[in-house]
């Protein structure tokens, strides 16, 4: 990209602020950018635009709205492998996957666009004559989304598209780390032809930009996916204001392999799910809980399979595990390796920082093997965020759900058996809001709801049908052309 300086899209112009931070691809140290450090006066700006464009875009007939997120769809498809090399450059992310994140993208604007031309209320009998009963769909305002820097885009579309499709405006702050993403989103909106202000872009930090938006009266619904703590911070706040908040904060996720197993299906499980995206993703697998009988056989393969990992900048040809986004996210790391060893379990693979050579220029981590963990240890109970696993043996099918509902998260689950009783049983009684069978713990699909229990949220659900309950009120409307006044549940005929 040429631009070396960002801007904030506030109210469709491009706004310079005086304050800047740089931005540093993760894999090279090399600097990208420099993104804006907005404040609160700048947040004030966007609501006002915002609340000024969703009175005109409600007005805006539903599949009209949608027919801007075709184009936005369209565009992003004709501009996919730039976005992907973009993404690559400020996540770290290896090129397939963030092809994959921007693929994500253009599913959703087609899926949502779809329901430009549905939005279902439900029609319902009238408990008196000549009366008509409705419910329908209401857009809610000016809604706020903060998003976080794994999936810069991916996450972005899944809250921003079903809020405009919805008929609302948004105000985004996206991650500092991954400003990239946002920018050239936003310049898809506005060559999409999204009216003015609709959709607000305002850099900064969480502390300012984030905080100016939670407490603000006119940002009626906060759409936050980030960590525990940030997400039960603005869950007070919100709940103070009684605004509508929705959070996905995350997991601790677990590969169930039973004795019955394809153990080669299992390891590509484990290999993609723990290692993709060097285990920066909310679905990421952290745990495999074994059956006593395989565990040793599936270490074995796991220990050969990791040797096949290249470790690397995620543009080069072959690489499958990039870097760690910063220098922070590798000290937790480090923690988490010693809290491990001092807890008992025992180190197989990795648990050091790569050095030497190029991995001198970026955050590279050693994809890492735990093995004879307990359920109880902090490694196999809190979230590391890197490419770390642990191994838990277990005696029966009965203990491995135990265990995998042991966690405070609970947010994806994957189990490996050729048992179908088994299979029923376990997507009945394991405790998340995804379950994936014969295969990982990740690759969520867009027109399903993402979202888990327990810590991993507060109930609502990104992407499907289901991410509309976030940016929409229920209406009930009746009509009684009686011509009389009809009092209901008094004048109902006995």
């Amino acid at each position: 990209m040429e631009e070396k300086v960002l801007k904030n899209f506030i109210n469709g112009e491009w706004i310079e602020v005086n304050e800047q931070t740089a931005v540093y691809n993760p894999a090279t140290g090399e600097e990208i950018v420099h993104v804006p450090l907005s404040g609160k006066e700048e947040v004030d700006r966007a609501v006002e635009a915002a609340k000024l464009a969703q009175k005109e875009w409600a007005l805006v007939p539903a599949p009209q709205r949608a027919e801007v997120l075709y184009r936005v769809g369209t565009l992003m498809k004709e501009k996919k492998e730039y976005l992907s090399k973009l993404l690559t450059m400020e996540n770290g992310k290896v090129l397939e996957e963030a092809r994959g994140e921007v693929q994500e993208g253009i599913d959703m604007a087609y899926y949502m666009a779809g329901e430009g031309r549905r939005l279902f209320g439900q029609t319902t009998p009238a408990e008196l004559r000549d009366k008509f009963a409705m419910s329908q769909r209401a857009p809610i305002g000016v809604v706020g989304i903060i998003t976080p820097w794994n999936f810069p885009i991916a996450i972005a579309t899944w809250k921003s598209f079903p809020a405009i499709v919805a008929g609302n405006a948004v105000i985004w702050k996206p991650a500092t780390e991954t400003p990239i993403m946002a920018y050239e989103l936003a310049k898809i909106f506005e060559e999409a032809g999204l009216p003015k202000g609709v959709i607000n872009v305002v850099f900064g930090s969480g502390n300012t930009v984030g905080d100016a938006m939670v407490y603000h009266d006119d940002i009626r619904v906060i759409s936050f996916t980030g960590s525990n703590d940030v997400g039960r911070e603005i869950a007070a706040a919100c709940g103070k204001q009684l605004k509508k908040v929705s959070l996905e904060m995350g997991g601790k996720n677990a590969v169930i392999v039973m004795d019955d197993a394809d153990l080669d299906l299992a390891v590509e499980g484990i290999i993609w799910s723990a290692f993709g995206t060097s285990g920066q993703r909310c679905t990421a697998c952290s745990r495999v809980i074994v059956h006593e009988s395989v565990k040793e056989e599936l270490e074995g393969r796991l220990l050969e399979a990791m040797q096949d990992l290249k470790i690397g900048d995620g543009l080069k040809d072959g690489i499958r595990v990039g870097p760690i986004i910063n220098q922070a996210g590798l000290e937790k790391i480090e923690r988490y390796i010693e809290i491990g060893k001092e807890e008992g379990a025992k180190l197989l693979a990795g648990g050091n920082v790569l050095a030497g050579g190029d991995f001198d220029k970026g955050y590279y981590f050693a994809p890492t093997l735990f093995t004879d963990a307990t359920s109880t240890m902090r490694i196999a109970q809190e979230e590391i965020f890197g490419p770390v696993v642990s191994l838990i043996p277990v005696k029966t099918f009965e203990e491995a759900i135990e265990v995998n509902n042991s966690v405070t998260y609970g947010l994806s689950s994957s189990i490996f058996t050729r048992d179908v009783n088994r299979v029923f049983k376990a997507q009945r009684d394991l405790d998340t809001g995804i379950v994936y069978v014969n295969a990982g713990t990740t690759g969520a699909e867009i027109h399903l709801p993402f979202g888990g229990t327990k810590g991993t949220g507060n109930g609502h659900r990104d992407s499907g049908v289901q991410a509309l309950d976030v940016f929409t009120e229920w209406k009930a409307v009746y009509v009684d052309f009686s011509g009389k006044l009809q009092r209901a549940q008094i004048d109902v005929e006995e």
